[in-house]
């Protein structure tokens, strides 16, 4: 095997494929990336047997062959390259070390037989689906940071990926929660999308997902088997495992009849929210919502470090509510929208709150509250 590649290309390819490399696995093929110089160019391919990356990228190829490598050695060689550097890879027949070579600097690199390493790019999938990458990433951003890390809840760990029926229409839905708090974010159904069952996607898939597609404009190719999902996004290939388990009636959580509604600038809140919880406690984070008419009052009380009051003018015409919340919690939901103006949705103070843009229904969030 022999070619010839930029400093440029190879990084980001290598940066596409290294983050599913766990850097110390208990087979050693699994640490190395797949190398194929083909006349068309040279591919990468990482797995941890979850999830596999495969990128294709411009090379000129002198010798076509194969051979593997430290993933993470051959990233981080690359990376403290120059700028311009022009990088020959080269395996000899005689010992199979992969010699890299660029300028001045010379690697030889230990390297495993690539008839060794596993394929899952093989699966057949069922149904297939584009998607605008924009909605793919609304659907990651908005709901994954309510995904559980709870070990005991293993269908927790990942995003629900289904479609539903809705007032405005088919649309594809994304849903993730931990318990404390539920995220749901609805982006219309693509064609060839109804009628697909309900997957839950791994939370380390999503992450690589997220990655591939974080600076694309165009369409993503989704491929769906009963066990498999693949993400297409150009040149870049995921494949991954499902999870294996029946994901919660969620719908149950969240509550219709909420009638305490209070709508809020969503810039103040999250700066009060902010300011009162540096007081709070690292265990609970608890801060109290005290309402009343047109005004909005939160308050910490830590016997450790002391109390913090802010009061704020908010959308509020119910009978008082005081109840009590996680501050990260709610900062991390109110972090999400990017419009002006917040709608919460309350019942009483041991009831679960909604939470949602004030004009907009395609998200929705369930909190639920604390005892303060």
């Amino acid at each position: 095997m022999r070619l010839v590649t930029d400093k440029g290309t190879l990084l980001r390819a290598l940066q596409h494929v290294t983050g599913v490399v766990e850097r110390k696995s208990t087979i050693p093929i699994l640490s190395n990336v797949l190398i194929t110089a083909e006349a068309d160019g040279l591919r990468l391919r990482a797995t941890d047997l979850d999830i596999e990356v495969v990128d294709t990228l411009q090379a000129e190829t002198r010798h076509a062959g194969g051979t593997t490598v430290s993933a993470h050695l051959l990233h981080d060689i690359v990376r403290k390259l120059p700028d311009a550097a022009q990088i020959e890879l080269t395996r000899a027949a005689e010992d199979g070390r992969v010699t890299l070579t660029a300028g001045q600097a010379k690697f030889q690199l230990a390297a495993l037989p690539p008839d060794e390493f596993p394929d899952l790019g093989q699966s057949q999938m069922t149904h297939h689906f584009d998607i605008p990458a924009t909605d793919l990433r609304k659907l990651i951003e908005k709901t994954r940071f309510a995904i559980s890390s709870d070990d005991s809840r293993y269908y927790l760990h990942g995003i629900y990926l289904h479609t539903v029926d809705t007032p405005h229409g088919g649309k594809l839905r994304a849903v993730a929660t931990d318990g404390h708090r539920l995220a749901q974010m609805d982006v219309p159904v693509p064609e060839g999308a109804k009628g697909m069952s309900g997957i839950i996607v791994p939370r380390k898939t999503v992450a690589e997902a997220y990655k591939m597609i974080a600076d694309s404009d165009g369409s993503v190719r989704v491929e769906l088997s009963s066990s498999r999902i693949r993400f297409t996004a150009g040149h870049i290939v995921l494949t991954s495992k499902l999870i294996d388990g029946t994901f919660p009636d969620y719908a149950r959580v969240i509550p219709t009849s909420n009638d305490k509604v209070m709508t809020v600038a969503n810039r103040e809140f999250l700066g009060a929210v902010d300011r009162v919880s540096t007081l709070s406690s690292d265990k609970g984070r608890a801060v109290k919502l005290n309402l009343a008419a047109g005004k909005l009052t939160l308050s910490v009380n830590n016997p450790e470090s002391g109390s913090a009051v802010e009061e704020i003018s908010v959308g509020y015409s119910s009978p008082p509510l005081g109840i009590g919340f996680n501050a990260r919690y709610l900062l991390d939901i109110s972090a999400q929208f990017e419009s002006e103006t917040l709608r919460f949705e309350f019942s009483d103070p041991s009831s679960p709150a909604v939470i949602r843009d004030a004009e907009d229904t395609s998200a929705l969030y369930v909190l639920m509250p604390m005892r303060v």
